[in-house]
């Protein structure tokens, strides 16, 4: 028995006595225990009576409390089913909730006397009842629905049996959410207007708690939804910026574009240089034998690009549903995205959402532009050296056999002065030949047409013979030289021409840049599955800042001791790059008026034959 019908039960009690009470009315010894035990009862009733409105009011109080600690909805729902059922001492009861994009109503929760769930199928209630109340907003309370002109005929109480049943709205702000149900088949007249009075009470304070609960999974969704996508943007970016190829970008950039649109067709267009217009790039969907196009002046899509924003067109019998959205770059279009579906219409979510992946890929398709046009540009120049270099030749070779006829009295006797223009002649155009040779080598790295044949070499021997082909030119300046090449070094793994070039270079940047009467070592050594080479001179050495730059193409140091010295700043770049080409390494270290120390490395021929 719940706690509602104790009262019932004293009231019950009392009207017995009262009637015995009359009977026994001639027997006046009798008067004044039954007197006694009437009030008692009375005093009985009442206790009884608060007590139970003060259990209802604190199960009021606590539900309160436990909906204003909890933002979640379905742990909301449950509370309000058990305080309704507590409350009421109904047979069953439900909430429903309705649904913000259909308008109808949902069964969310229901429980019986026994706290036990209930299903869909299980859950039998008035219809009329419920949507009398989610449309009206008023409570409904019918003490017998059976007899009940407004519900008696109602083929939902027929068939269940109901009698007793109490339903209130949830309300927040006149805006109805949904309603608290609740009834009984067994007994009329279960419900009072003091059932109804704190059921209403619950039912706002329920409301608050479920539209909080709803805003906070909302939020959440929201929350968990902006982050995944934020993920996934960052996807996009490392996938976009991985490559430069403008190919592989618009295959990536459709890619997702499909994706997070849902679209079954669509296509990327670029633009690669101010001078032409855009180009579809990309596209998928189209059937064999079709293909992509731009919209036509009759195209809802077609001011997208006149307009710099993004348009849509929504689905209909006519036409699929599309978006069409430029690719901007500060305010220049350079691109542009389309996507479409048969049905149904892009979503205002789907077309943020493409808008914000465009807006990451702008950076990267923008990054392929200037690749495209660096490399055209590098491509520019490296045939234009290739060009020239080519056409110096031809002149310099010219130059050079007519200085030796000179030489050689050919034209006459050649005086003592005579030779000295001469020697200056020759000089010159070797060192235009070396340049050109230089800017060739360099033009053929950076276009990849260098030809490298690798294989096993005697470093040693390579040294040995480069030192010997410079002898003179260290006896010239009276420079020391020391060798201290091991006789078991290991082979090398390297291209013979290439790897004398670079011995020869680094040996004629010592012999360069160490005063006369300096001195110059030599030493070789392996290290693990390389082999290290170290270039030691006694010359004027370098500063942090030049060191820093020295590889670089074009770079010579600013002081005197170097200006005076010829060159182009090309003979160290070009050294790094034919030492790297190899897989090998390079540095240096140096101290102002202390002399330098370079050394590269190379692998060692069995490691890299294992390697291959």
């Amino acid at each position: 028995m719940n706690q509602t019908a104790l009262p019932a039960s004293v009231d019950a009690v009392k009207q017995s006595l009262e009637k015995l009470q009359a009977r026994l009315a001639k027997t006046d010894s009798l008067q004044p225990l039954m007197a006694q035990t009437l009030q008692q009862l009375n005093t009985l009733g009442d206790d009884l009576a608060r007590a139970d409105e003060q259990s209802r009011l604190l199960t009021l109080y606590r539900v309160s409390q436990a909906l204003g600690s909890s933002l979640l909805l379905d742990d909301s729902l449950t509370q309000v089913m058990d305080a309704v059922v507590q409350l009421t001492g109904a047979e069953r009861g439900c909430i429903m909730l309705i649904d913000e994009v259909g308008g109808t109503l949902n069964l969310r929760a229901a429980r019986n006397l026994d706290r036990l769930n209930l299903g869909q199928k299980e859950m039998e209630y008035s219809r009329t009842v419920v949507e009398t109340v989610a449309r009206t907003g008023m409570p409904v309370l019918t003490t017998n629905a059976q007899t009940d002109p407004r519900f008696s005929n109602q083929r939902s109480v027929k068939r269940y049996a109901l009698r007793s049943i109490l339903c209130v709205p949830l309300k927040v702000k006149e805006h109805v959410l949904g309603v608290i149900y609740c009834d009984n088949r067994v007994r009329a007249g279960l419900f009072t207007s003091r059932d109804l009075e704190l059921l209403s009470t619950l039912a706002t304070q329920a409301a608050t708690a479920i539209e909080n609960a709803r805003l906070y999974t909302l939020t959440d969704q929201a929350l968990q939804a902006r982050v995944e996508e934020l993920e996934r943007l960052q996807q996009v970016d490392r996938q976009l910026n991985a490559n430069l190829e403008p190919q592989r970008v618009a295959d990536t950039l459709l890619e997702w574009a499909l994706q997070i649109t849902h679209a079954s067709q669509g296509w990327v267009a670029v633009r690669m240089d101010e001078e032409t217009g855009l180009h579809i790039a990309a596209s998928r969907g189209w059937a064999e034998g079709e293909g992509p196009s731009f919209p036509n002046n009759g195209d809802p899509l077609a001011h997208a690009l006149e307009n710099k924003r993004l348009s849509a067109r929504p689905a209909s019998v006519k036409s699929s549903a599309a978006l069409l959205t430029p690719v901007m770059r500060e305010g220049s279009v350079i691109g542009a995205v389309y996507v479409s579906r048969p049905m149904p219409s892009f979503l205002p979510s789907e077309q943020e959402a493409l808008s914000r992946l465009v807006d990451h890929a702008a950076t990267a398709l923008e990054n392929t532009r200037l690749f495209q046009a660096v490399r055209r540009a590098d491509e520019a120049k490296s045939q234009f050296v290739s060009i020239v270099s080519h056409e110096l030749k031809v002149p310099m070779t010219s130059v050079r056999g007519y200085a030796d006829l000179l030489r050689k009295g050919s034209a006459g006797p050649v005086t003592d002065r005579q030779l000295e223009f001469l020697d200056t002649i020759q000089k010159n155009v070797d060192r235009m030949a070396a340049l050109v040779s230089d800017l060739l080598d360099l033009s053929s790295i950076e276009s990849g047409r260098l030809r490298m044949e690798l294989g096993p070499l005697s470093l040693g021997r390579y040294l040995q013979e480069t030192l010997a082909s410079m002898e003179p030119n260290f006896a010239l300046r009276q420079q020391q030289v020391d060798a201290a090449i091991p006789s078991d070094l290991p082979a090398v793994r390297a291209d013979r021409n290439r790897l004398m070039q670079i011995i020869a270079n680094l040996l004629s940047n010592a012999n360069k840049y160490t005063p006369s009467g300096g001195s110059i070592s030599v030493r070789a050594q392996r290290e693990g599955d390389r082999v290290r080479i170290l270039i030691q001179d006694t010359g004027i050495g370098m500063t942090r800042e030049e060191q820093e730059r020295l590889f670089s193409q074009f770079f010579r140091g600013e002081s005197a001791a170097v200006r005076d010295q010829p060159g182009w700043g090309l003979g160290l770049h070009l050294t790094k790059r034919l030492v790297e080409l190899q897989g090998g390494t390079i540095g240096a270290t140096s101290e102002p008026g202390k002399g330098s120390v370079f050394w590269f490395t190379l692998p060692a021929a069995s490691e890299a034959r294992a390697a291959a």
